[in-house]
């Protein structure tokens, strides 16, 4: 790898206007305009075609830049006359820093931008970095391109965007193989044991009440699971001390329609599962679909007298067995390193990160950002001093609950 704080081109191009407007003829091939109809369409259109992951999706992309009103960039290289790679970001602001990244900031995981297969068998980072040249020129604002949770590959083809400098991220993601059905899978993962898991907690179900897996098929039916997950999560993140992703009106927006949206496909490329018992729901899924592979997008449980009989883990046996009788390959836990998922996990995909910066304060920026990956790469890679993290932030959130508790009586 080399430098990644070393600008692409070594010096700040000359600015130009943030309107679409025809390029030198040195960059013919390339284009960079703001996400107005036209420009959506065209990468829908493109994306007919193109391979890509599912947060960088036509649904994911026109959804976020609708909700969020995000700042909306398309970048697009062209080959032969056609349109073969394409960056959909948004410019945000991180202090003093404007930072173009992919849509949907942490929520867009395992990230794979929108190419065209052919292209992408002859691709070269050379054609990557006029491409981000382009970017510079026509928003001179923006001081650092942050390409975060990278996949290496995507259904067996590398990821164009390793030819930039680049670093592993700081946390693993977690997937399970499903290569030869459920039966298989049991048997290399504990099946009897597990099974009778499964039959237990069927009983600690069924002792508070009927039970019942839930796929939503209705507007109503999404908005239901999707209110659910949101309330179950607010609840989680408060108790561990965590900024709440999912709390803003503008995000709750965008998952709704992103979901409900996907109901009038004929194969859904987004999915809600539920848990409910006794006419609660007490554990919520969101998955994507991405060619042979499930991904569980997110995933919650309620924090009430049945968390004890695990439903999120009961959930997880009967998504994963059913995406094995749908005939998927891979299911993928996403982002993250949880006990639940070392149950199922067999498969470890290490993501990597690109940072470009475009100014000699998004150089500054880099170094920052770099030292902070650092030291969440060696937090987490240490059992102990992440025990003592989540332990610390746990009693920060507890202490300041009693603090407003008392502000209040």
């Amino acid at each position: 790898m080399v430098d990644a704080t070393a600008s692409f081109d070594g010096n700040r191009l000359e600015a130009m206007e943030a309107t679409p407007r025809a390029l030198p003829a040195d960059h013919a091939g390339l284009s960079v305009s703001a996400a107005d109809g036209a420009a959506l369409a065209a990468y829908a259109e493109f994306c007919r075609s193109a391979l890509f992951a599912p947060a960088q999706s036509p649904a994911w992309i026109l959804n976020w830049a609708r909700y969020a009103e995000a700042d909306t960039v398309l970048a697009t290289l062209n080959a032969e006359g056609r349109p073969a790679f394409s960056l959909a970001l948004e410019v945000t602001s991180r202090g003093p820093f404007r930072v173009a990244r992919f849509m949907g900031g942490r929520h867009a995981n395992g990230n794979f931008a929108a190419a065209d297969p052919h292209w992408l068998t002859r691709a070269d980072g050379a054609a990557i970095r006029s491409m981000l040249a382009a970017v510079a020129r026509a928003r001179p604002d923006i001081d650092l391109v942050a390409l975060e949770r990278l996949l290496p590959d995507l259904d067996g083809v590398a990821n164009p965007l390793a030819s930039l400098a680049h670093f592993p991220s700081p946390n693993l993601s977690l997937a399970v193989d499903l290569a030869g059905g459920f039966d298989a899978l049991l048997s290399r993962a504990s099946g009897k044991r597990r099974r009778k898991r499964h039959r237990s907690q069927a009983r600690k179900l069924e002792a508070v009440g009927s039970y019942r897996r839930i796929e939503a098929q209705t507007a109503d039916e999404a908005n239901r699971l999707l209110d659910a997950f949101f309330e179950m999560k607010e609840f989680r993140f408060r108790k561990m001390g965590i900024a709440n992703v999912f709390g803003e009106p503008e995000v709750r927006a965008f998952f709704s329609a992103l979901f409900v949206e996907a109901l009038s496909d004929d194969k859904p490329s987004f999915v809600l599962h539920g848990l409910e018992v006794a006419g609660k729901l007490r554990a919520v899924t969101g998955s994507s679909r991405s060619g042979k592979r499930l991904i569980c997008e997110f995933g919650a449980i309620a924090d009430d007298d049945l968390a004890h009989a695990s439903p999120g883990d009961f959930l997880f046996f009967d998504n994963i067995e059913e995406a094995c009788e749908r005939g998927f390959e891979v299911y993928d836990f996403s982002v993250g390193d949880e006990p639940y998922k070392r149950l199922w996990c067999d498969i470890e995909t290490q993501h990597f990160e690109v940072l470009i910066p475009l100014t000699m304060k998004g150089r500054a920026l880099v170094l920052v950002l770099r030292q902070g990956a650092r030291l969440k790469t060696f937090v987490k890679n240490s059992p102990t001093i992440w025990k003592l993290t989540k332990m610390l932030r746990r009693k920060t959130a507890g202490q300041a609950a009693r603090a407003a508790g008392e502000d209040d009586s």
